[in-house]
């Protein structure tokens, strides 16, 4: 979906932005002496977007400046008299794409699949993709050769008849003081009242499923709705509800969620969306095949369009979600790797028991995934891949070559060293700080929000995965964090005088995985077929078939786990997405917007 689009004409740019995201505010655009900047999404707060994207473009109005990003969900362009600027927030939540050939850009947009040409692919992208559902959005190869992507919190500087004059991280905010134990919690509420607060709109949505995380949200956005100014702000409680299968099972904490956020604004319109026929891969070819990259998660897209659909017959402008919380508020077990790193054997060996107590889990297991596994991780799989020789997902982990991969493939396009970088990524030599990194690319709506934004008229966004929680938690010694016997203890103490008590005091919640047990009994047998039956060159060049589809099925009885799941679920995504990759390109937006660079 192009939202904006920025091209040159010999030396001449032309900025246009699209008609209908413009008049539903998913698109601002300011002009002053200075430049003009298109702003697609909110920069500061949702409910002043012209006010964000003025101040955006008077701080970096002075060439060499180098502002901290500051907070908001956007992609922006930036054009000045002598100089083009393209940047993403840090949490990069909307996509911006630019085609470069020797040096010199010439196109920049939303939509890689509007810059790119479906006969030249870039095959090392492919690689990236497979090693993990988090490898595509902090990269910058993308499925076209030529194109490429700006990172989150990236600035891309151009001259003003498109030169690429460098690439660079947005200068982060200067660091704030470690906090101490004692007062976590309330560090805690004050930056999640801020960053739900930065996203209230007019008609804000929020997700509830009962769980602690979203109903924080929720509860937060009703208690500073109620101490608004704003007579005419409404909020929308947005949940799915199932009356079969385990999931029927959050019905009760559902109930409780609701009534406590209405207690706080009796005005809130509890709107339940029926589930029980909705599967994962419905409609697969849809999901899967259309959108602008590979998607990894197009299999639970059903789920979510469904809730989305709802809340734009609402007219909400946007959709807040809890997700982000499980990594980033709850007990981050990976600073044991910390306590091995310093030689603190005895409080590793002492801790890990008492983390082994509270979930139920071994001690060797503890040490294994959270020392062990991140110290090596490329060599840990291996050896849980000897273990479980014999089926096709035993012992498959998230970076090493899945087995269906064709291996001279793999190696002529560079698996291997996506895979170290990929596993890096997610564990870095830090792999307690890399854990916050690596959650924010976990937001799985994402991309189906994306591409249906100018359809529903608004954008989610993640009060979690905000950067001030995010350096708020960052800040915290290990031991706020880590209370034998509690998860997320932070956040229940921060929220202790709003969660109804049945939700303060819940465990564990009920995973969608039902969803898709169920969606693989009703569709495997299509899977399969799309596999058998797939034209695309690449699809054979890459995957050996049989495989593949020998994985399916395993997964359709039930073996492997989460991660072997994964790697079947950006496997299948990628076959549809070639499969369709020819029948339809992004439309071009409408309206030019008169820019002040000169020829």
């Amino acid at each position: 979906m192009e939202a904006l689009r920025l091209d040159w004409h010999g030396d001449a740019a032309t900025l246009r932005t699209a008609d209908a995201m413009v008049r539903q505010g998913l698109v601002t655009t300011v002009t002053a002496p200075a430049g003009t900047a298109a702003v697609v999404g909110w920069v500061g707060s949702v409910q002043d977007r012209l006010a964000g994207a003025r101040a955006l473009l008077d701080a970096f109005d002075r060439p060499g400046a180098e502002p901290p990003l500051p907070t908001g969900d956007f992609a922006a362009v930036l054009v000045y008299r002598d100089r083009v600027l393209l940047m993403r927030d840090a949490q990069a939540r909307i996509p911006l794409f630019f085609r470069e050939t020797g040096g010199r850009v010439n196109a920049v947009s939303t939509a890689a699949r509007g810059l790119g040409r479906t006969t030249d692919l870039e095959p090392r992208y492919f690689c990236r993709h497979l090693t993990g559902n988090m490898a595509q959005p902090h990269t910058r190869l993308t499925p076209f050769a030529g194109v490429h992507r700006v990172l989150g919190g990236e600035v891309v500087e151009l001259s003003a008849t498109g030169r690429l004059r460098g690439r660079r991280a947005g200068c982060p905010a200067a660091p704030p003081p470690v906090l101490r134990p004692g007062g976590a919690g309330q560090d805690l509420r004050r930056a999640l009242e801020q960053a739900v607060g930065r996203r209230l709109g007019r008609t804000t949505a929020c997700h509830v499923s009962g769980g602690t995380d979203s109903t924080s949200v929720a509860l937060l956005a009703a208690r500073l709705l109620a101490e608004g100014q704003d007579p005419d702000a409404d909020l929308v409680l947005l949940a799915g509800r199932f009356d079969g299968g385990e999931l029927a099972g959050e019905r009760p904490y559902l109930t409780e969620a609701v009534d406590a956020v209405r207690r706080l604004a009796p005005a809130a319109r509890p709107v339940i969306v029926e589930a029980d026929d909705v599967a994962d891969f419905d409609d697969f070819e849809h999901h899967a095949g259309d959108s602008d990259e590979p998607h990894a998660h197009a299999f639970r897209a059903p789920f979510w369009k469904r809730l989305h659909g709802t809340a734009a017959e609402l007219g909400c402008d946007i959709l807040l979600t809890g997700c982000g919380a499980d990594p980033v508020v709850d007990t981050n077990l990976l600073h044991l790797h910390r306590l091995a790193r310093s030689g603190r054997l005895r409080e590793l060996t002492r801790q890990a028991r008492a983390l082994a107590a509270v979930n139920e889990r071994g001690v060797r297991e503890i040490v294994g995934t959270h020392v062990v596994r991140p110290a090596l991780p490329l060599a840990a799989e291996r050896c849980a891949r000897l273990v479980h020789r014999g089926t096709v997902l035993g012992g498959l982990g998230p970076f090493t070559r899945p087995p269906w991969l064709r291996p001279g493939f793999a190696r002529a396009h560079g698996y291997r060293a996506a895979s170290i970088a990929e596993s890096r990524f997610v564990f870095g030599s830090r792999p307690e700080q890399s854990l916050y990194d690596a959650a924010n690319y976990l937001a799985a709506p994402d991309p189906l929000s994306w591409r249906h934004a100018q359809q529903n008229g608004f954008f989610l966004s993640h009060p979690f995965l905000d950067p001030e929680v995010i350096a708020t938690m960052r800040r915290l010694p290990a031991e706020a964090t880590t209370r034998a016997g509690r998860s997320k203890a932070v956040l229940r103490e921060a929220m202790a005088d709003l969660l109804p008590p049945r939700i303060h005091g819940r465990t564990a919640k009920i995973p969608f995985n039902d969803l898709y047990v169920r969606g693989l009994r009703a569709h495997g047998d299509e899977l399969v077929d799309l596999c058998r039956s797939a034209r695309h060159p690449l699809v054979g060049e890459m995957f050996d078939v049989d495989t593949l589809c020998r994985a399916v099925r395993e997964a359709q009885w039930g073996m492997g786990d989460s991660y072997a799941w994964d790697r079947v679920n950006c496997s299948l995504a990628l076959v549809m997405w070639l499969e369709r990759l020819g029948e339809g390109r992004s439309a071009e937006p409408g309206t030019d917007v008169p820019v002040t660079v000169c020829s």
